[in-house]
C-alpha cells in the first residue's frame, strides 16, 4: 500500500539518486526481474533497479538535466532520466502490478507517458488530461496492472518539442509471463536524432528535419558498444523509434524475422524473413534470428547520411572541382581545415573539426578505417566467448575467406 511515508522515503531517494547520477556513464544498475524470460541487454545503457512492495514492483525515475557523452570527444547538455539519455530500461513481468515514482528536477513542468501500455486513463501522462503536470521539484506515482507483454517505451507528455529533442524517452520492455519460446540474447537499441551545432553542447530542438546527429542509444559511431553473442544463440533486437524519421535497419549476414511491434507480438504465420526493417516513428519492432556465422557483421541505419556525424546541410557539390588555391588560403585562417567532396567523401576521419565535435567519419577496423559514424554498431558472433575482451575483439576469418587485392592480368 502506498502510504504518506513511503512516498517521503521515495522522494528522499529521487534527491540522493539526482545527486549520484549526474554522469551519463553511471554504473549500471542491479538486474531486473527473475523468471523464465532473458533479461534485455542495452549496449551504453542500464536497466532501471526496482524493489518489491508486497506484491507491487516500485521504480523510481528522476527527470533531470545531464551531461550526456554523444561518443569520444563529444560531451552534450541534455535532459533525460536517472542520468541516463535515453533513460534506463524499465523491465517487468506480465500480470505485474508497478508503481513508478516520477520525480521532476527539471526547470518545467513535466509528465510521463507510457506508450504502448494498456492502463487507466488517469495514468496515462498527458499533462492537463489524464492528470495534473508534474512541477519542479514535484514527485508524482503512477501505478497499474501489466494486462500484456512486449515492447513500449516512455516518454514526456509535456512540451515534448523540447523535452524529447533533448534525450527524454526511454524503453518500457514488459515480459510474457510464459515465454512461446526464449532467446538466448536479448538487446535493445533507442533511434535518436539530433541538431548539434559544430563546436555546442546543447542540442538545438527548433530544428525539425535537418538533423546532424544519429544515434543507438544516445551514442553514434565509433561510440557504440558492440553486440557479442556466441555461434548459434537465439538473438532478439527490439528497436524504439521516437524521432522524426523512419530508419531502415539493415543487419549484415543474417536473414530474421520481425517477431513484435509496439502492438504486441506477431503470429508466427504472418512472420516473412528479412534482413532490413523499417522503424517507423513512433513505433517498435522486434527482430530474431540465430546467431550461426561467426564473424564482424555491420549493423546500421541504411539511409546513409544516418551514418555519418556533425553532418553539414545547405553546402555546394564540389564533386570535381579542384579546390586545392582556396583551401591553401583557407587554412592560413582555419589551421586543419580540409575541403571535401573533390574526390567524394572518404577520408573524412582525418578531417579539421571544431572542439566537442565528431568527426564526419570515423573507427577503426582490422583492416583500416572502417569511415562509418551516427546509428553504426557491429554484431560480434564468436565461437566461444571465454577469455575475449568485453568487446569481443577483432575477428580472424580463416584462410581463404577474405577479399584480396589481385594485380593485373592475374587469374
Amino acid at each position: 500500500m502506498l502510504t504518506r511515508r513511503r512516498l517521503l522515503a521515495h522522494t528522499a531517494v529521487a534527491t540522493g539518486a539526482s545527486a549520484l547520477s549526474s554522469s551519463a556513464l553511471a554504473a549500471p544498475a542491479s538486474p531486473p526481474p527473475a523468471g523464465p524470460h532473458t533479461p534485455v541487454h542495452m549496449p551504453n545503457g542500464a536497466s532501471l533497479e526496482s524493489t518489491m512492495d508486497g506484491d507491487t514492483r516500485v521504480f523510481h525515475l528522476v527527470a533531470e538535466p545531464v551531461k550526456h557523452e554523444f561518443g569520444p570527444g563529444m560531451i552534450g547538455e541534455c535532459w533525460g532520466y536517472n542520468g541516463r539519455v535515453p533513460g534506463p530500461v524499465i523491465e517487468a513481468v506480465e500480470g505485474d502490478r508497478v508503481r513508478v515514482f516520477v520525480t521532476n528536477k527539471l526547470p518545467e513542468p513535466t509528465t510521463v507517458h507510457w506508450h504502448g501500455v494498456l492502463l487507466p486513463s488517469g495514468m496515462d501522462g498527458v499533462g492537463g488530461l489524464s492528470h495534473p503536470w508534474i512541477e519542479p521539484g514535484e514527485t508524482y506515482v503512477y501505478e497499474f496492472t501489466l494486462r500484456q507483454h512486449g515492447t513500449q517505451m516512455y516518454h514526456p507528455h509535456a512540451d515534448e518539442m523540447v523535452q524529447m529533442a533533448l534525450g527524454m524517452m526511454g524503453f518500457f520492455v514488459i515480459h510474457p509471463r510464459r515465454p512461446a519460446r526464449r532467446v538466448d540474447r536479448d538487446f535493445v537499441i533507442f533511434l535518436q536524432e539530433w541538431f548539434v551545432p559544430p563546436g555546442a553542447a546543447r542540442p538545438n530542438p527548433l530544428i525539425m528535419l535537418d538533423f546532424n546527429l544519429f544515434t543507438f542509444n544516445g551514442r553514434a559511431f565509433p561510440g557504440t558498444a558492440p553486440l557479442v553473442v556466441k555461434t548459434g544463440e537465439r538473438v532478439r533486437i527490439r528497436f524504439a523509434n521516437l524521432s522524426m524519421d523512419s530508419h531502415p535497419i539493415h543487419l549484415h549476414g543474417f536473414k530474421f524475422r520481425v517477431t513484435g511491434t509496439d502492438g504486441g507480438p506477431i503470429p508466427t504465420s504472418a512472420q516473412i524473413p528479412e534482413t532490413t526493417v523499417n522503424v517507423p516513428v513512433g513505433t517498435t519492432r522486434d527482430i530474431e534470428f540465430v546467431a550461426d556465422v561467426p564473424g564482424d557483421w555491420a549493423l546500421h541505419c541504411h539511409k546513409s547520411h544516418h551514418t555519418m556525424n556533425s553532418m553539414a546541410h545547405d553546402i555546394p557539390n564540389m564533386l570535381g572541382v579542384d579546390q586545392s588555391a582556396v583551401a591553401e588560403r583557407l587554412r592560413r585562417l582555419l589551421p586543419g581545415y580540409m575541403p571535401m567532396g573533390r574526390t567524394g567523401m572518404g577520408g573524412m576521419h582525418a578531417m579539421g573539426r571544431p572542439p566537442n565535435t565528431l568527426p564526419m567519419l570515423a573507427g577503426d577496423g582490422p583492416f583500416g578505417p572502417i569511415e562509418m559514424g551516427g546509428m553504426f554498431t557491429i554484431l560480434k558472433v564468436r565461437d566461444s566467448l571465454a577469455g575475449l575482451p568485453p568487446d569481443g575483439g577483432w575477428y580472424t576469418p580463416p584462410p581463404g575467406t577474405v577479399a584480396r587485392k589481385v594485380e593485373p592480368g592475374a587469374p
